[in-house]
């Protein structure tokens, strides 16, 4: 009874993480609409992170080998800087919706790569069925009923990319747990996706004038992005993992497009039509029942 009480308690962690990270378009509107350019606001968020993981972790600086420390530098890559570039490179070539449906299909390509990379790892019959159903629910929430097929082989490629990125992070979470502490692996993720992202500044240089950096709307979305989602929530989602395993944890990525149309009802004042309706019917059903033994 007490280790069922102590799943479901990660379970409601797992819901309320995606819950916040669902809501952080808002803020990232906010501050592109201030000026701020979106490998800025990845800069800035990642950097209040890494220096508020440090009051918090242990003062070791590094993996106690130069295998694990690549991991670091990959899991950095993947779950920031190459995720965040894919991600945002696509939004300016293909439309939207082929970005947001297709990104949400990262739980269903983690599945099926730790399957293949970790078979060890058990999954649920119904696993790949709910994993399905609830895309299902995605598409309906992403499209709205405004189905309009165009595609852009070089931007539909990118965001692929971008879901493999964070499937690929999710292995690698996977494959450190236990020999690190969460709160060691998370501080170097932060400092890997910092490191990594630098370079795109010799190509876009930093614009922003810094004191544009005092304005209330700016940096009470930056503290929000940075302390919030970045630095707790990403602290908490590899808790998530450890706890629940990658399989049972990445279907909750299904609920995000679903926390974004319900903040942008509440924050927008955009419409939940009834396509809104059956697509959130069908994420919450695919995620009840690929938790089914």
């Amino acid at each position: 009874m007490k280790e069922k009480l102590l799943q479901a308690k990660w379970h409601l962690i797992a819901i309320l993480t995606v819950a916040i990270w669902g809501t952080t378009f808002i803020s990232t509107k906010v501050l592109i609409g201030s000026g701020l350019t979106p490998q800025e606001i990845f800069l800035l968020r990642f950097l209040m992170a890494y220096v508020g993981i440090w009051f918090i972790s242990p003062h070791k600086l590094k993996a106690d080998n130069w295998q694990d420390e690549g991991w670091l530098l990959l899991g950095g890559l993947t779950g920031g800087s190459l995720y965040f570039l894919t991600e945002n490179t696509a939004l300016g070539i293909t439309q939207t919706t082929n970005v947001a449906f297709i990104v949400c299909s990262t739980p269903l390509l983690t599945t099926l790569l730790t399957r293949l990379f970790f078979p060890q790892e058990k999954g649920g019959r119904w696993l790949l069925t709910g994993s399905l159903v609830a895309l299902l629910g995605v598409g309906f929430l992403v499209f709205n009923g405004n189905f309009v097929l165009k595609l852009s082989p070089v931007g539909d490629l990118l965001s692929l990319a971008a879901s493999l990125m964070w499937a690929f992070y999710s292995l690698i979470i996977l494959k450190l747990k236990g020999r690190y502490s969460t709160v060691f692996i998370t501080r170097k993720i932060f400092f890997y996706g910092l490191l990594t992202i630098l370079p795109i500044f010799l190509v876009q240089p930093w614009h922003f004038p810094l004191d544009g950096l005092l304005v209330p709307a700016v940096w009470g979305n930056l503290l929000f992005l940075g302390l919030l989602a970045s630095l707790i929530c990403f602290v908490v989602w590899n808790l998530v993992l450890k706890n629940l395993g990658t399989l049972s944890s990445s279907n909750y990525l299904y609920l995000n497009p679903l926390f974004t149309t319900i903040a942008s009802l509440l924050f927008l004042d955009e419409r939940f039509t009834w396509m809104s309706l059956i697509g959130a019917a069908f994420v919450l059903f695919g995620v009840y029942i690929s938790r089914k033994k």
